[in-house]
C-alpha cells in the first residue's frame, strides 16, 4: 500500500510541477490560467490518493478538502478568466487566426 500511495504522491508532484512551469512557459493570461488549474487539479487529486493510501484514516477529511479543491479551483479560474476576457486582456496568437480573417472581411 506504501509503494501505490507514494507512486501516486511522486506522480501529483510532477503535475504541480508541470503546472508551476507551464505557468511560466505560456504567453498569456489564458494559456496560464488553464494550466495551472488543469495541473494543480490533477496534481491534487493524485496527492490526496496517495496520502489515503498512506494514511487510510485520514480519508474523511482528504475527501472533504478535496471536494473543495474541485469545486473552487475551475470557478475561480472561469472568473478570472471572464475578468480578463472583459477587460479585453490580449490573447498572443501564433500562425494563422481563421476567425480573425473572417471578420475583417
Amino acid at each position: 500500500m506504501f509503494i501505490i500511495g507514494y507512486t501516486l504522491l511522486l506522480i501529483g508532484a510532477v503535475f504541480i510541477f508541470l503546472g508551476i512551469l507551464g505557468v511560466f512557459r505560456m504567453p498569456d493570461l489564458f494559456n496560464k490560467l488553464q494550466a495551472g488549474t488543469k495541473a494543480t487539479t490533477l496534481g491534487f487529486i493524485s496527492l490526496a490518493a496517495g496520502m489515503i493510501f498512506i494514511h487510510p484514516e485520514w480519508w474523511g477529511k482528504l475527501l472533504l478538502i478535496g471536494f473543495f479543491v474541485l469545486l473552487t479551483n475551475p470557478i475561480s479560474s472561469h472568473n478570472l478568466a471572464r475578468s480578463a476576457h472583459s477587460n479585453r486582456e490580449e490573447m498572443v496568437i501564433h500562425g494563422e487566426d481563421a476567425l480573425s480573417e473572417k471578420e475583417e472581411s
